[in-house]
């Protein structure tokens, strides 16, 4: 009689596999709509409740990045060694629910502990979903299907700027809020019918590593390493990028919000789905390619966003900043399944949601915490000293991490390359 593994991996196929891919888009685009909503309302809250430039940054900048560094790792651990279905489902619950009650916010604290809980569930909701997409799709599939998850961040920034806008002109941020709180509610209901039950990893040594040592094994690998340090970086480039953009679209070149959230989030969400899935597909390719070099294409490109950001910020129409926005747009989205597949790799089988989490810590602390609250300090101290552009000056943070995020890759791209040659590019797991 042979032996039944239950602990073997039940990769999902057909309709499921579709279903599945089509459950996480979903979540992914909805956590990113929560995020971003307050960057394209910005204005009406400022106006609202009296908010200072600083006070923004702070709101959107401080409070993710608290809660990633103190819950990202623990839950990504769970979901690691438990059922990342039931990890996934109680963060998209929770971070619906406080992105609805920020609407009913009267002050900044209030409205700032709430994206406090925003940002306790999106710690855990995209670590759950990498977790999945490793015990439920096939290893030559995952590029794809890390480039499909990925690909609601664009979706996401699309809808959340072009529906927030619009709202933002019409009904109000606060109903915005609300009822982007109703839409995950919606997903949650979804989820739970479509995501199926994944059998737990078996009991090993390395399982019961404490996910701090856990933690600090896998930054001392060099590759690791400079791809953590390439997720900080970016953290100080996106970060700050699509929570000014839309303000500073509006105040430097007399946009209304409608149409900032038509015209850049559309084109946002384009480049996005063209990037998330060019990188995926270009990564499952890479891997293919037994070269090992995983990760040059996206470095590259970073380093040529970086001139045509700094240009975007001193055009002189409003069209041209937006057309010159166009590569740091397209390099953000094909960056992510990259980046993540290869810190998969790099991890190795049982690692991948801590692999995940610690490049979110990387790219959700230091950047998204400081990142806001440079540029918003800046733009007062310039307004302060009646100078023009104000938002522009304090927008230079992109394009300087914006190169260093290029540089970055480009030394994990070697480093890896040597790491996973050694192990003969094993992409199972």
């Amino acid at each position: 009689m042979t032996a039944v593994d239950n602990h073997a991996p039940a990769y999902a196929s057909g309709w499921r596999l579709w279903a599945l891919l089509a459950a996480l888009l979903s979540i992914s685009a909805i956590s990113q709509i929560d995020r971003i909503l307050p960057f394209i309302l910005a204005e009406a809250i400022k106006t609202d409740l009296g908010l200072s430039d600083t006070e923004l940054g702070l709101l959107t900048g401080a409070a993710f990045a608290v809660c990633y560094t103190l819950l990202s790792l623990p839950l990504a651990r769970m979901a690691d060694r438990g059922s990342p279905r039931l990890v996934l489902l109680g963060c998209l619950l929770v971070w619906s629910v406080m992105t609805a009650l920020g609407g009913l916010a009267a002050s900044f604290v209030v409205l700032a502990l709430t994206r406090f809980g925003v940002a306790f569930g999106e710690a855990g909701g995209m670590p759950a979903g990498h977790a999945l997409i490793s015990r439920q799709v096939r290893p030559e599939r995952r590029g794809l299907a890390l480039g499909l998850f990925s690909m609601g961040i664009p979706l996401g920034t699309m809808v959340g700027f072009a529906t927030g806008g619009a709202m933002a002109d019409t009904v109000g941020w606060r109903t915005a809020l609300v009822g982007a709180g109703a839409l995950g509610g919606l997903a949650f209901m979804m989820a739970l019918l479509v995501i199926r039950p994944t059998p737990p990893r078996p009991d090993t040594a390395a399982n019961r590593t404490p996910f701090v040592r856990g933690s600090l094994r896998l930054l001392s690998a060099p590759g690791f390493r400079w791809l953590f340090v390439a997720a900080v970086m970016i953290g100080f480039a996106s970060v700050p990028f699509y929570v000014f953009a839309s303000p500073f679209l509006i105040r430097t070149h007399g946009f209304t919000a409608g149409e900032v959230g038509l015209s850049f989030g559309l084109l946002q969400g384009g480049l996005g789905v063209i990037g998330a899935l060019l990188g995926g597909r270009g990564f499952d390719r890479a891997v293919r390619s037994g070269r090992g070099r995983i990760i040059g294409l996206p470095g590259w490109l970073f380093l040529i966003s970086a001139v045509s950001t700094t240009a975007a910020l001193f055009a002189p129409t409003g069209w041209m900043s937006i057309a010159l926005f166009v590569p740091t747009m397209f390099s953000f989205a094909l960056l992510l399944p990259w980046a993540f597949g290869a810190a998969h790799l790099v991890a190795g089988p049982g690692k991948q949601a801590m692999a995940t989490s610690l490049m979110l810590i990387g790219s959700g602390l230091v950047g998204p915490a400081l990142g806001p609250v440079i540029v918003g300090a800046v733009s007062d101290a310039a307004a302060a000293s009646d100078l023009s552009n104000t938002l522009g000056l304090g927008l230079l943070i992109v394009p300087i991490a914006t190169v260093l995020t290029g540089l970055a890759a480009l030394i994990a791209n070697r480093r890896i390359a040597v790491t996973l040659q050694t192990r003969g590019l094993q992409a199972d797991g």
